[in-house]
């Protein structure tokens, strides 16, 4: 009997900071197929209702061939009950700096994997702290930029790592993809890493 090959995986993402965490792991996806979806949240929606219906509209909306499996994430910030989406300008990514500023804050990922008729859904938490930031270390940073097109106005990977005395969690669910999290999954479906370094 024929060994059965494992699908070929195709990210959900133009992220290539999910591109790159997956090559952390050994993992290189066959092809990148950014999904175009409404991201606003629905009036009322809870942040953790919001980004794993996020990562699941994602997988959904993207076209797969046979064999292929489609991995989709989502990552938001959660202020209380606020949601903390990318900022739209520099002044609102002011005002998210502002909140975050000496106090905790939650970072909410979602993955989900498409496979076939099958859609494996998780969620990652981490709770991370912002130490308090003077208006003048505020406008220097946002005059690097690092800013735009990131949830919540930063990366911790970026800049703001000099504002993140501690986290408790998932450093790279901060990032964009819980690697323990997201490895567990793929091998569910017979995705392995290439530990060799071999490419694709």
């Amino acid at each position: 009997m024929a060994e059965l090959r494992p699908p070929r995986l195709v990210l959900g993402s133009a992220s290539l900071r999910r591109l790159e965490l997956l090559a952390q792991i050994g993992i290189t996806p066959h092809a990148l197929r950014p999904a175009d979806i409404d991201e606003t949240p629905r009036p009322g929606e809870a942040a953790r209702a919001y980004v794993r219906r996020m990562a699941v509209e994602k997988a959904q909306a993207i076209a797969l061939e046979l064999n292929e499996a489609c991995l989709t994430g989502d990552t938001t910030v959660m202020v209380g009950r606020r949601i903390l989406g990318k900022p739209a300008d520099r002044a609102e990514a002011a005002d998210f700096m502002r909140l975050m500023s000496g106090r905790r804050h939650v970072v909410l990922t979602s993955m989900a994997l498409r496979h076939g008729d099958r859609l494996a859904v998780r969620l990652v938490e981490t709770r991370v702290r912002m130490r308090s930031l003077d208006e003048a270390t505020l406008q220097a940073y946002l005059d690097v930029g690092d800013w735009q097109g990131k949830a919540g106005a930063y990366a911790i990977q970026g800049a703001a790592a000099a504002f993140i005395p501690w986290i408790q969690g998932s450093f790279s669910a901060v990032v964009g993809l819980p690697l323990s999290e997201t490895a567990a999954m793929l091998a569910a479906i017979g995705i392995h890493p290439r530990l060799e370094g071999a490419s694709a």
